[in-house]
């Protein structure tokens, strides 16, 4: 259902007018899509839209919806914000404290939650949510959003169900947040994905999903710049990564952002100068081939080639990642599959095949666990590795070292433009909270680890990054690409 205008100013008045959205907030309430992304950057007025949100339907007695955020303490913000909003809006209603429920004179119910755990998502079991929505969706894991959104389903006739986040780049999310709204589709376009189900009794039934970004900065809220002018000199002076993700929205450039050498430009793909994207090409027959392995089952499986030239220069050529296509799921196969695919690729690759090929994997592959291990399994197979160094900082360092630019504006690291995966993911690690000087290994790190097996084998000493700073163009919300109107996936 789409909300028109004129709806909303009903429901604006049954609230009262105690608050009405400005114009990208109304863009983004407007939507009718089952999901729906909003923000990108900091003061859009992101809170306050998703607040105003959950109230849409508190006149039909059985509805539940749901508001999250990561932490309690965050949590407490946004329930402060809902006293001054929902009973002004709604004076009979009641807030349960104990429970984190405001109950509606109709009986409707909007709760409150965190999971600050991957674990916390199992206390929404069994309990079901007309509507579900994440203050700040780049803090949360893409399992536990997948997870709430079993939960969104009908609670009694007559109700809408949908799901609604807003975000800023960052955080240990934003790589599956980014993957699932913003880089699928020019912003402001609506997403389709359409899946096939089979029934118990075979049949199958053809279902349609729905989602969208809605972009937003401070600059799409007057009021929040008249009651606080210098907010955008307090954004404006902060290091470079943070104000272009809270002031532009930039979804490439972030705080906790690991590897920040990191510059992906389709203009130098063939001069292969400030980028480590670049186009294929024939690789010369003498230069060195590595295979890096990082195993998954449920998790995504990595496989990356690399070429290595006279120089040291390291090239992936190639990359076998197995991912549904879903970020960080894994496709669950067994090694044997994992390595007859290895040798099939091996064997028809014009850059590979016919040639010594040196593989590096994961040390845990070669544990035996009571049974036989995925090394030996690979091995009949006649897919080999050698153990790979896995020493955690020392590896990220050499690939930092082969990502910094040189005097001629080159890197010691470049990608084929068709190895996908490493383009997604590498520029979405972000650091640990904990060790600050590692990656989080709660993103998607497969290739990550697989590629830092390499580098260890073939170790540079330090570098200093030349191009510490590249102007590729202003384009803070991501627009340059033609609008669509849809787009399927």
């Amino acid at each position: 259902m789409k909300m028109t205008g004129k709806q909303w100013l009903k429901v604006a008045k049954m609230s009262n007018v105690i608050w009405t959205p400005q114009p990208r907030q109304r863009a983004f309430m407007e939507r009718w899509e089952d999901e729906a992304l909003y923000g990108g950057a900091a003061g859009g007025g992101k809170s306050d839209a998703m607040l105003a949100e959950a109230l849409r339907q508190v006149d039909i007695k059985s509805y539940r919806g749901i508001v999250f955020r990561q932490t309690y303490p965050q949590l407490e913000a946004l329930i402060s914000r809902s006293m001054e909003l929902y009973k002004a809006a709604y004076p009979k209603a009641r807030y349960n404290e104990s429970k984190k429920v405001w109950l509606f004179p109709s009986g409707a119910k909007i709760f409150f939650g965190y999971m600050l755990h991957e674990k916390d998502k199992y206390n929404y079991q069994g309990k079901p949510y007309d509507f579900v929505g994440f203050d700040e969706l780049t803090q949360f894991t893409m399992t536990q959003y997948e997870y709430l959104r079993s939960r969104n389903r009908p609670t009694g006739p007559g109700t809408r169900v949908y799901m609604r986040a807003t975000a800023n780049p960052g955080g240990v999310g934003h790589g599956w947040v980014k993957e699932r709204f913003v880089s699928r589709a020019v912003p402001n376009t609506t997403i389709y994905t359409r899946e096939t189900v089979t029934k118990p009794d075979g049949s199958k039934i053809k279902v349609k999903t729905s989602r969208i970004f809605i972009p937003s900065t401070v600059f799409d809220n007057p009021k929040l710049l008249e009651n606080d002018p210098h907010y955008i000199a307090r954004l404006a002076i902060m290091p470079e990564a943070e104000r272009n993700a809270l002031l532009y929205g930039d979804w490439d450039s972030f705080s906790g952002q690991v590897f920040t050498e990191w510059v992906n430009d389709p203009k130098h793909y063939e001069d292969r100068t400030r980028t480590h994207v670049i186009s294929p090409f024939r690789i010369p027959a003498g230069w060195k081939i590595y295979r890096g392995f990082d195993w998954g089952y449920s998790k995504p499986f990595s496989v990356g080639w690399y070429r290595i030239d006279y120089s040291g220069r390291m090239y992936r050529i190639r990359e076998l990642y197995g991912c549904t296509g879903e970020p960080d799921v894994g496709v669950k196969w067994t090694a044997q599959e994992v390595a007859k695919k290895i040798r099939e690729i091996e064997t028809t690759d014009e850059n590979i095949k016919g040639r010594k090929i040196f593989g590096i994997a994961d040390p845990a592959i070669f544990a035996e666990n009571g049974g036989e291990s995925i090394a030996d399994m690979m091995a009949k197979e006649g897919v080999f590795f050698d153990k790979g160094d896995h020493t955690r900082i020392a590896g990220k360092m050499q690939m930092h070292y082969r990502f910094a630019f040189d005097e001629e504006e080159r890197p010691m690291l470049y990608i084929f433009s068709t190895c996908k995966h490493f383009i997604r993911t590498i520029p979405t690690l972000v650091y640990d909270e904990t060790d600050v000087e590692d990656i989080n290994t709660k993103t998607e790190d497969h290739i990550y680890d697989e590629c830092r097996y390499v580098c260890m084998e073939n170790p540079l000493p330090p570098r200093e990054n030349i191009l510490k700073k590249i102007d590729l163009g202003e384009d803070p919300l991501n627009q340059r690409v033609q609008n669509k109107r849809y787009y399927f996936i």
